[in-house]
């Protein structure tokens, strides 16, 4: 399919004051970064960020090269967010090695910090090694966010990035265990929570049809709840869940419904500590309004 409409997507989520527009990079899709500055080239204001870079795929010194570029070309716009990935994707589909994630975050994370705040890294570490410079310019307060889902991996976000990336967490997972385990990493670095994003994709569906809704959003959730780093997230919250998520899991994770569905799931989502809800808007029912009536309802 064309990219044509998506960029007129990015336009009128520009042109609505939507806060920001974010692309994970998937691993048979487009390149994001590249979207991101077709994104860049067709909106003014709007920020852009990736929710979810992997690591493994990317040098830190090509990531931090990529970030700094599409900040320069977006004039100050970009956010980076970057995340391990899954096993199956690392292992299976790459060839490489998913071993000790959180140690594994915090090299990668060092070194592209480093260039992005200063320009140059000198860094040895036990999956990432970097002695590198870099001479264009740099926006040194560039945001860096960390896509998380542990205990483990939330904590490191909260001590070392601006920000965490979250994907099906329910509006309780964040409640219950995102923002306290955050705060117990930024405790550690002498931070508060003030100026940390908490930044959750929430899926919603403006349909006259919650029924073919729920439909739709139940097989993009077995997908996910087949994932270990996932399940354990969604075990957490929902001890009962089974391989095929029930109405009321599906209910907590999306909006789906009318307008009012839809803006009270995202207040949920907001009172359980999100700082910056990320709506995912699907459809793939007869009955569902589609993206752009979505985009310009909850803009309104």
């Amino acid at each position: 399919a064309s990219l044509t409409p998506s960029i007129e997507r990015a336009r009128l989520a520009d042109h609505l004051g939507y806060d920001s527009l974010w692309v994970s990079q998937l691993p048979m899709a487009r390149e994001t970064p590249l979207v991101l500055a077709a994104y860049a080239a067709a909106t003014e204001r709007i920020s852009l960020g990736t929710a979810v870079m992997p690591i493994y795929t990317r040098h830190p010194t090509a990531m931090a090269q990529m970030a700094l570029t599409l900040d320069e070309i977006s004039g100050g716009r970009f956010r980076l967010g970057i995340g391990v990935s899954h096993q199956i994707t690392v292992e299976g589909m790459w060839g490489l090695r998913l071993v000790h994630p959180v140690e594994a975050m915090r090299e990668y994370f060092g070194i592209v910090r480093a260039l992005v705040a200063s320009g140059s890294v000198s860094q040895e570490g036990e999956q990432f090694t970097a002695r590198a410079a870099y001479t264009g310019p740099r926006r040194t307060e560039l945001p860096i966010l960390i896509s998380a889902l542990s205990p483990r991996m939330l904590e490191l976000a909260g001590e070392l990035a601006d920000g965490v990336s979250l994907w099906m967490c329910a509006p309780d997972y964040i409640r219950d265990y995102v923002v306290p385990t955050v705060r117990k990493g930024r405790e550690k670095a002498g931070k508060s929570l003030d100026g940390f994003e908490i930044e959750a994709a929430v899926p919603v569906c403006l349909t006259s049809d919650r029924t073919a809704g729920l439909e739709a959003f139940r097989e993009t959730a077995v997908r996910y709840a087949s994932l270990p780093f996932y399940r354990k997230a969604l075990d957490r919250t929902f001890p009962d869940m089974s391989d095929t998520p029930n109405d009321q899991i599906l209910s907590a994770l999306a909006g789906i419904g009318d307008v009012a569905e839809l803006r009270s799931t995202i207040e949920r989502y907001r009172e359980a500590g999100t700082t910056l809800p990320v709506l995912g808007p699907f459809g793939g029912h007869e009955g569902a309004a589609g993206f752009q009536a979505t985009l310009e309802a909850l803009g309104a």
